[in-house]
């Protein structure tokens, strides 16, 4: 696969859905669900993003990766392991929609792959939807399956 998305990118568009998400669902603070979605991946700073393949084969404790970069930053380090754990555990409602806002993410890659081609992408796009539970995210990946990812930059340039 051509260039594939890397952490910091889909952090920062998780980040953007989470705010999105938050509103649409009238949450009571959307700037808490950007700092969610901005934590949500730390453990991957140590070990990386691993495949479901590889994850079938690989023993990785995130909790320990998570408390090991945040254990000598003393409150900062606790505040920042509460942000991960909290989507990590997904029980409260902020952690549901950041959860949401995470695979949501995923479905758009999914389909900007579809777009492009890659027919293996489908199945992704499809269970992605299926582990949704906001019915703003179920409404948005709903509309997803129809939408065009490129249609935004077409007719931009003007020629002469």
């Amino acid at each position: 696969m051509d260039n594939p998305e890397n952490v910091a990118e889909h952090s920062l568009r998780a980040a953007q859905l989470g705010y999105i998400l938050a509103k649409m669902e009238q949450f009571e603070d959307p700037h808490k669900i950007s700092s969610l979605m901005i934590f949500h991946e730390l453990e991957e700073c140590r070990y990386g993003d691993i495949d479901k393949l590889s994850n079938r084969y690989l023993a990785q404790d995130k909790q320990a990766a998570v408390k090991e970069q945040t254990q000598n930053l003393g409150l900062l380090g606790e505040d920042l392991f509460s942000l991960w754990n909290e989507v990590e555990q997904s029980d409260t409602k902020a952690g549901k929609i950041a959860q949401d806002a995470d695979k949501l993410e995923l479905s758009i890659t999914a389909r900007e792959f579809m777009e492009k081609g890659y027919k293996e992408a489908v199945e992704w796009f499809e269970k992605t939807g299926e582990v949704l539970t906001t019915g703003s995210a179920k409404a948005l990946h709903s509309e997803l399956r129809n939408a065009d990812p490129t249609e935004w930059w077409k007719g931009l340039k003007k020629f002469d």
